[in-house]
């Protein structure tokens, strides 16, 4: 197979960090990207190049390309960090026995990303997707369902009986409704909108809290004195998390994975971290990756495909946009809010 010279990306105008917080809302592209063309990447020792099937639009991808992420943007390289795809070359022992084989992946912060004809990324991080696994799960493969997967494992084995977890009408909160429902561990989601709560309902949610109803402190107050949830899982970090994390038991712990929320949280009962013995902690998968064994690793990617192919969770996809046509259509489409928008070639 003769391999082109030359792709087309979506290239990131600016270098490193923005220095600002305005959050995930994208207006226009104009300001952070180009489309154009770069030269295919060649992978080094320990790499593979993966030509894309289908990228996925992550909020991360967002907060990147604006340099509001906890990495450096590197200016002239493609952007978007997840995607699945077939290994067309690579260099190393995994890396050959990789080629030919459909992987999903994550990169994107090393100069090579996946909103682009063509990726390179370590073999060490490829996932081989199983051949009944549609291309529309195995692009998000990663970062939501692995998240969704090793952060019910801290639920479980805290030993709690529910959960909070907030932003649930994400692409992660709706596959840990599925993960709560069929291990009998309630969740209580938090929503911004009353039109959403069915459908997580539905979905396996026992409680639906939505945060413009006049009553929702009230509401949490009940379910934290009846529930006694003791993990709250964030990806807002604003002051609305720090209130429902006020109002959870002691030897509450609140775990932040993510920081959509533009406002830094205040905390309002500092006395409850020694009198109640809370704790505020993160979570990052990149960490998870570097630290579990790979016997962990393997378990963990075959239950979250297998619960693809099952059929117990199927990533929604609000709509799907042409590289060539992403530039016009994908803030569009990122408004649409009720699903997964994924980059096709």
């Amino acid at each position: 197979m003769t391999l082109p010279t030359q792709m087309n990306a979506l290239i990131l105008k600016n270098d490193g960090f923005s220095g600002s917080r305005t959050g995930s809302d994208i207006e226009s592209l104009e300001p952070y990207l180009d489309h154009g063309t770069l030269p295919v990447p060649k992978p080094g020792p320990g790499q593979v190049l993966v030509k894309i099937r289908m990228a996925s639009v992550n909020p991360s991808d967002l907060y990147f390309i604006k340099g509001e992420y906890g990495q450096p943007r590197v200016k002239g390289a493609a952007a978007g960090f997840e995607g699945v795809g077939d290994v067309v070359d690579g260099q190393g022992l995994y890396a050959r026995y990789l080629k030919g084989k459909r992987v999903a992946f994550v990169g994107g912060v090393g100069g090579s990303g996946a909103w682009a004809d063509y990726i390179v990324v370590p073999a060490s991080t490829c996932v081989v997707v199983k051949p009944a696994m549609r291309d529309e799960d195995a692009a998000g493969h990663v970062v939501n369902p692995v998240t969704a997967w090793t952060m019910f494992d801290i639920v479980k084995k805290s030993g709690t009986g529910s959960f909070i977890f907030t932003a649930a009408f994400s692409q992660l909160g709706k596959l840990m409704a599925g993960l709560s429902r069929d291990n009998g561990i309630k969740m209580i989601a938090v929503i911004r909108k009353q039109s959403q709560a069915a459908h997580l309902t539905a979905l396996g949610a026992s409680d639906v809290l939505v945060q413009s109803d006049p009553d929702f402190a009230a509401k949490l107050a009940e379910l934290c004195k009846s529930d006694k949830p003791r993990i709250l899982l964030d990806a807002v970090a604003d002051q609305s998390a720090a209130d429902i994390f006020a109002a959870m038991p002691a030897r509450a712990r609140w775990i932040i994975y993510g920081r959509l929320g533009a406002d830094a949280p205040k905390i309002t009962e500092p006395g409850q971290f020694i009198f109640m013995d809370k704790h505020i902690e993160g979570f990052w998968l990149a960490k998870w990756f570097r630290e579990a064994s790979m016997i962990e690793k393997f378990r963990t990617v075959r239950a979250v495909q297998n619960r693809f192919i099952t059929g117990a969770w199927k990533t929604e996809v609000a709509a799907r946009v042409k590289l060539a046509d992403a530039m016009t259509e994908l803030p569009g489409a990122l408004r649409l809010g009720d699903g997964k928008v994924m980059i096709v070639p």
